[in-house]
């Protein structure tokens, strides 16, 4: 039995996830593995370039950081050593304003932002698993992307919890919570065309 075969049946941790080899991507999720194949569609990655472009011209010369998948987020339960470790994740998005949790092999410890594309075979994993798993490890801001349906869902957390998520459409400039000055233009993110537009909600409504 090949490991990528074993990763589907066992729990694993980050002395198993190490084995891997470095032409597989796969997430570790409080033990379960989930495997990162085939790789993102060209809708999503323009996406994703567009929106970390934008984040990482205003964060020039600042103490934060973006980083873009393949980049991965230990999530540590306390008193676990490194290779106990068995929640790790690659968001498409995260930015991380404390040095200290970085190290060459990536982020230990919640970012304090993580923005994740939706696409069709992880939908429900990062709306609902990695929703809940971000919630528990204290990511202070949290986004889903639907590049497909055109609108952001952007939850923030409160006393420990997210809220009800605020809600941007495609005419929406949503901003977050630590940069409330830049904005993310989904007009063009989502490259809308004039042939496109229905009227739609205003941005930023509530559920």
């Amino acid at each position: 039995m090949s490991l990528a075969e074993e990763m589907q049946k066992e729990q694993f941790t980050y002395s198993d996830y190490k084995k891997l080899p470095e032409s597989e991507r796969w997430e570790l999720i409080e033990g379960e593995a989930y495997d990162m194949s085939p790789a993102p569609g060209i809708t999503h990655q323009r996406v994703s370039r567009d929106i970390s472009t934008m984040i990482c011209n205003y964060l020039e010369g600042k103490k934060c950081e973006a980083f873009v998948a393949p980049f991965d987020v230990f999530l540590p339960k306390e008193n676990d050593s490194e290779d106990q470790i068995n929640t790790i994740l690659q968001p498409d998005i995260s930015i991380v304003c404390d040095e200290k949790n970085l190290s060459e092999k990536g982020c230990t410890g919640a970012p304090d932002v993580i923005l994740e594309i939706i696409s069709p075979s992880s939908a429900s994993r990062d709306q609902i698993i990695k929703r809940n798993i971000y919630e528990k490890h204290g990511v202070t801001e949290y986004w889903i992307v639907h590049p497909i349906d055109r609108i952001v869902w952007k939850y923030i957390l409160i006393n420990g919890f997210y809220g009800k998520p605020e809600i941007f459409d495609y005419k929406g400039k949503p901003s977050f919570q630590l940069f409330p000055e830049l904005e993310i233009d989904l007009y063009k993110v989502f490259d809308v065309k004039e042939s496109d537009y229905v009227e739609q909600p205003s941005p930023g409504y509530r559920i």
